[in-house]
């Protein structure tokens, strides 16, 4: 009786011990944030990795709105306003969606941000709208990355790059 008392105690202690291990997220959250010219800017976005997978019309299809990321919606936050594709974005914070093709991405800032995945999209709530060019990079980018490239006092690009893809989207700032 003694015997069977210790064996569950142990195996009740190993699950416990078990159940409070943490693992890895598979998609983990990363924050970015930078200053532009007088701006601040912050991204808020999960990071998906390729594992073997292909990206762009597979996993990702084309011509379809991604959520631009994993998990939650990605989230730009920007503290003064700043222009896109000469439509003004007001201070505030945004989701990013994407419409990935081939040669050219629609990428749109909308108001909407919280929420996973896509919303029962309103195009009410896009508060700005614009194309960028694909462009091919010689190596695989194994995990989903967003940069701020190309600093200037009056602006930079939010750059999206995944498997073999760089997307970049050039925004303005006052001075």
């Amino acid at each position: 009786m003694k015997k069977l008392v210790v064996v569950l105690c142990a195996f009740m202690a190993s699950y416990a011990i078990e159940a409070q291990t943490e693992k890895p997220a598979p998609s983990p959250l990363s924050k970015l944030e930078q200053k532009v010219g007088l701006t601040d800017v912050s991204i808020e976005y999960s990071r998906p990795s390729m594992r073997g997978r292909t990206i762009f019309g597979d996993l990702v299809p084309y011509d379809k709105i991604w959520r631009t990321g994993a998990n939650a919606r990605t989230k730009v936050t920007f503290s003064n306003d700043v222009t896109v594709d000469g439509q003004t974005l007001k201070a505030g914070s945004y989701a990013i969606f994407t419409k990935p093709g081939q040669q050219n991405w629609e990428v749109f800032f909308y108001n909407e941000t919280e929420g996973g995945g896509n919303p029962e999209w309103d195009d009410s709530k896009v508060a700005a709208k614009t194309t960028a060019q694909v462009h091919a990079i010689p190596m695989p980018i194994e995990t989903f990355t967003i940069t701020i490239d190309d600093l200037t006092d009056t602006g930079a690009v939010l750059g999206l790059m995944w498997e073999k893809a760089y997307v970049g989207v050039k925004f303005g700032v006052s001075k």
